[in-house]
């Protein structure tokens, strides 16, 4: 068997104002179909020879767990904090304040640009968007905002402690923007979601319940779905890593099963 194609690509994004650095992963057959691919979109695919991406794709496809596609990582750079977050508001320290001009980005300047040079599919049902920790809050947003462009969304260890006032003696929860933006939006866009949380994401436990933050935010946001209609284990997966860490290591040990659960055969 082949192996896959690794690329290195850029982009010049009049949104953000910079060149965007990109990693392209394509099948071993790409030369030879003339098919649209399924695309996965990664935030954060500076972090992907710490993933050891590449193997764990060619893997995937050598054993015959998922269907050929297409993986696009997005580089982040020192505008991270700016350009990831939450589109419609920054959080209470100014941060993801680039965030809709992310968004803008994604969609009118990547997604023709990867359907114009690669080939990757026109189709939501056929478009996953994926991240890490911030960039995995990033992605929630977007799908969340644009399922009529995704159809599944896949959120590591996600930063869904994002919120609209500091953490002090009059903090709430209901403070948490992506949760209130669940809430909040009267719609149930057609979305399949996945979760996962390392046991040791963080030490932090704001309430004193012997949970750690990242695990509560996280089980919150799913409830938050779970108010909307979506079902545990149908629509939403929710993967906790016993000893999991906020790292690639532990993000990496998990990415083949959400392979299978986003493009399984």
């Amino acid at each position: 068997m082949q192996s896959i194609q690794c690329l290195s690509d850029s982009l010049t994004s009049r949104y953000l104002g910079r060149k965007v650095m990109l990693t392209v992963l394509l099948p071993p057959e790409y030369s030879q179909t003339e098919a649209r691919l399924p695309l996965l979109l990664v935030h954060d695919g500076q972090d992907f020879p710490a993933l050891t991406f590449s193997e764990i794709l060619e893997e995937s496809f050598r054993e015959q767990r998922v269907k050929p596609l297409m993986v696009v990582g997005v580089h982040a750079n020192k505008d991270r904090l700016s350009e990831y977050g939450t589109a419609h508001t920054p959080d209470y320290a100014g941060r993801g304040n680039k965030a809709a001009l992310h968004a803008q980005f994604v969609l009118e300047e990547l997604l023709p640009y990867l359907e114009e040079k690669y080939g990757a599919t026109r189709e939501a049902k056929d478009r996953v968007v994926a991240g890490f920790s911030l960039g995995g809050l990033m992605a929630l947003d977007l799908a969340w905002n644009h399922s009529r462009i995704f159809s599944k969304v896949g959120v590591f260890s996600g930063a869904l402690w994002w919120r609209k006032k500091a953490f002090d003696k009059d903090y709430l929860d209901s403070y948490r923007i992506m949760h209130q933006q669940i809430r909040q939006t009267e719609s149930r866009p057609s979305l399949k979601f996945w979760f996962q949380t390392g046991t040791n994401d963080e030490t932090d436990d704001r309430d004193g319940d012997g949970v750690i933050d990242s695990i509560d935010d996280t089980l919150d946001c799913i409830a938050e779905l779970e108010r909307k209609g979506y079902r545990w284990g149908k629509e939403v997966e929710y993967v906790e890593v016993a000893g999991g860490e906020h790292n690639p290591k532990t993000w990496g040990k998990v990415m083949p099963q959400f392979l299978i659960w986003a493009f399984g055969r």
